[in-house]
């Protein structure tokens, strides 16, 4: 009896065994409860569903997502930008002297060479001609040079090189001018209100002649000369024109005061003087819209962002950037942009890039206005102001 009692309750035992571990599987394997945790899981790799059924859309975890709260860390402040030191403005185009003379010497050597024949006949002196022509001098700046070169030679009878190079300099040195005030007019004023105002430059030019770029380095003359410097950047239909302007400002130091993409550049050049008055610099460099000189409403325009200015005071400083390597087509730009605002001063870029050095001398005529500054590279400080010996020194080396 005792034996089958100690059987029944080892069988119990069994039993109740079985059934709690058959319990403890079944638990392990369910799904945990939505309304317990708020989450669903579903298989490695099937899509997640809204509550509709439909694919959802959902963003793998980062470890930012479930980092623990801790308290606030500022992000380190970006390192501010090395302020460069340009190089001094004075004597920039002697020491590039030798880098014009190598686009320019075909025009130089060509004439000594053609002056140097032993016989001066019409065929040489109409192939003078047609070399001056070819430089983009002009016809009339081209005539008057011929007619003074034949009459010296005729009275100097023997002609050596140095004779004639020195000829030559005088001659060339009489078209471009020596005596034509070329100072970029950077002196502020005072206001009616009896507030100092700083200087105002306007640069103004066709898209593509270099016109930010040579606003930019303007800066670097101005801050190596030892003038604070704003710029505006009103040429607000080209994004990319006001972020350049800003990296050139960045570098020397120079605030940039810039409006909306597609916003009104005569508000931004305002604001840009107004910025200016403010800080008490020296001069506000303002880089207008490039736009096309064909179309009337966009040129008006132009005049509108001088007139707004002028608000402010009188503008110093008007500058026409032109491509030396346009040649005649630039004094087609010339003659329009001089048309809506008053032209005080001309910037040739890519001088070093072309043998028409001859546009110096026709634009000049055309304008009645000078060459104040040219750019002979792509460098940072290869913007130098136009010096007419070292000039015409290039031509003839």
């Amino acid at each position: 009896m005792d034996i089958l009692i100690i059987a029944v309750v080892i069988a119990v035992v069994a039993v109740v065994a079985a059934g709690g571990l058959l319990v403890g599987r079944r638990r392990r394997s369910a799904p945990p409860s939505a309304g317990a945790t708020g989450t669903t899981t579903r298989p490695r790799g099937e899509p997640a569903r809204d509550e509709e059924g439909a694919t959802a859309t959902e963003e793998p975890g980062t470890v930012e997502d479930v980092a623990p709260a801790g308290p606030d860390v500022e992000a380190p402040a970006p390192p501010a930008p090395e302020i460069e030191v340009p190089e001094p403005a004075a004597g920039r185009l002697v020491r590039l002297r030798a880098r014009l003379a190598r686009s320019q010497n075909s025009l130089g050597k060509g004439l000594l060479t053609l002056l140097s024949r032993e016989h001066l006949d019409d065929d040489t002196w109409e192939e003078i001609e047609d070399t001056l022509l070819t430089a983009d001098v002009g016809v009339g700046p081209t005539q008057e040079l011929v007619e003074r070169l034949r009459d010296r030679v005729r009275v100097l009878g023997t002609r050596s090189p140095e004779e004639l190079r020195g000829l030559l300099r005088d001659e060339l040195l009489t078209l471009v001018g020596t005596d034509l005030d070329r100072t970029v007019h950077t002196e502020g004023g005072v206001s009616a209100e009896g507030e100092e105002r700083p200087a105002v430059v306007l640069v103004v030019g066709v898209n593509g002649t270099g016109k930010t770029t040579t606003t930019g380095k303007l800066a670097r003359v101005l801050v190596a000369d030892g003038r604070s410097v704003v710029l505006g950047a009103a040429d607000t239909f080209r994004a990319a024109a006001a972020d350049q302007l800003q990296t050139w400002g960045d570098r020397v130091g120079a605030r940039t005061v810039r409006g909306p993409e597609g916003g009104d550049p005569a508000s931004v050049a305002f604001e840009a003087v107004r910025e200016g008055i403010t800080e008490t610099a020296d001069v506000v460099l303002v880089d207008t819209a490039g736009r096309l000189h064909t179309k009337t409403g966009l040129m008006d325009e132009l005049g509108k962002v001088k007139r707004v200015v002028e608000k402010h005071g009188p503008v110093n400083e008007v500058l026409l950037v032109l491509d030396a390597t346009t040649g005649q087509n630039g004094l087609v730009q010339a003659r329009v942009f001089a048309e809506v605002v008053d032209i005080t001063g001309i910037a040739l870029t890519k001088l070093d890039g072309t043998a028409k050095g001859g546009i110096v001398i026709a634009v000049q005529r055309e304008l009645g206005v000078p060459v104040k500054l040219v750019g002979l590279g792509e460098g940072a400080d290869d913007l130098a102001p136009f010096e007419p010996e070292a000039f015409v020194d290039a031509l003839l080396t």
